[in-house]
């Protein structure tokens, strides 16, 4: 484990800088904290997450995929992708960086997506623990421990200092192209501020929620449940959850007409959307009930059945600040959840 002093942090970032493109969470509004291209002068927010997940890093919300050149009856395809240049992601929580494990399981998954495995391959993430988990966060819910916060690189903030311990060998790669500003401490330098970070868990509102009534195998027991009614009448399908949610992977596959050619991209989708699976015979699921339904089945349900058992939420708590009506993966939880009790 290394340290390096938090007044030094802007030297360590221009080291970074000078090697690959850095990314900081940085505040860019009152309130809003999102990941930006480091600059000299750039200050990391005091907030605990950004509004939107680093997911856009790896999966972007928008891109390009192919080009069509037609002359004729001649037809050109052209690939836009140019290498991605190596780069880093710092001060990425815990719960992010577990949903990229959970991206990786849909993504590199024969047939693997390339765009998706070539900024993987390129990108270094350096996490960072949450030293004040917010009342909205339930990560330990799913196992995720923000005081272990896993990446290539975690890092803790603790008594004026920032720790550093490389966790994989782009993680040790990183550190040791950076060796002359940091110094070595024992390995036990940030025991207290996990002990600590620990102790805020437990006290959390959220603490006692458990995915324990949830998994595969459950389809038959909550698809045809009352309550989905009840649940998803205020649901204005507006998408939101899906937008600012991280593991949400959901895509539509677009031409668009430059007027020189027809440019194929892929733009996020969302199962809250009324044309979300709507094909040439129709859309096989016609209320709001069924998409509200679909969103949660797969989170709970439907992804751990074919993923091992490992949950398509990571807590992060997004959609319970975000919703405009105050719906969320949590109130589902709770009110599925009595049946088991």
């Amino acid at each position: 484990m290394v340290r390096i002093s938090l007044d030094s942090v802007n030297a360590l970032f221009a080291a970074i800088a000078e090697r690959e493109a850095l990314y900081i969470p940085t505040d860019t509004a009152p309130g809003i904290a999102q990941f930006k291209k480091w600059q000299s002068g750039m200050e990391m927010t005091e907030r605990l997450k950004t509004s939107r997940s680093a997911k856009d890093f790896f999966f972007p919300q928008t891109e390009n995929l192919v080009d069509f050149k037609v002359s004729g009856k001649k037809i050109d395809i052209i690939d836009p992708r140019e290498e991605t240049e190596d780069f880093v992601i710092f001060g990425v929580r815990a719960c992010d960086a577990k949903s990229f494990e959970i991206l990786d399981r849909v993504f590199l998954s024969e047939p693997v997506d390339t765009y998706y495995q070539n900024r993987r391959a390129h990108g270094t993430i350096v996490t960072l623990a949450c030293s004040r988990p917010s009342e909205s966060c339930f990560c330990q819910t799913f196992g995720i421990d923000p005081a272990a916060p896993g990446g290539d690189v975690s890092a803790w903030k603790r008594e004026g200092f920032l720790y550093l311990e490389p966790i994989t060998e782009k993680g040790r790669t990183l550190l040791s192209g950076l060796s002359a500003l940091l110094e070595e401490c024992p390995e036990d330098a940030v025991e207290a501020e996990k002990e600590s970070i620990r102790g805020i868990l437990k006290k959390l509102p959220l603490a006692s929620l458990t995915p324990d009534a949830f998994g595969g195998g459950k389809t038959e027991k909550y698809f045809d449940s009352e309550k989905w009614k009840s649940l998803s009448e205020a649901c204005l399908g507006c998408g939101t959850c899906t937008f600012v949610c991280p593991t949400c992977q959901c895509y539509d596959i677009r031409d668009f007409d430059t007027g020189h050619g027809v440019r194929r991209f892929r733009c996020w989708d969302s199962c809250m959307y009324s044309d979300f699976t709507k094909m040439a015979s129709g859309n096989p699921r016609l209320t709001q009930k069924e998409r509200f339904r679909q969103r949660f089945m797969h989170k709970l349900v439907y992804y751990p059945e074919n993923n091992d058992g490992i949950f398509g939420c990571v807590g992060c708590g997004r959609c319970v600040e975000k919703c405009p009506i105050s719906m969320n993966i949590v109130k589902v939880m709770k009110t599925l959840g009595e049946d088991e009790t």
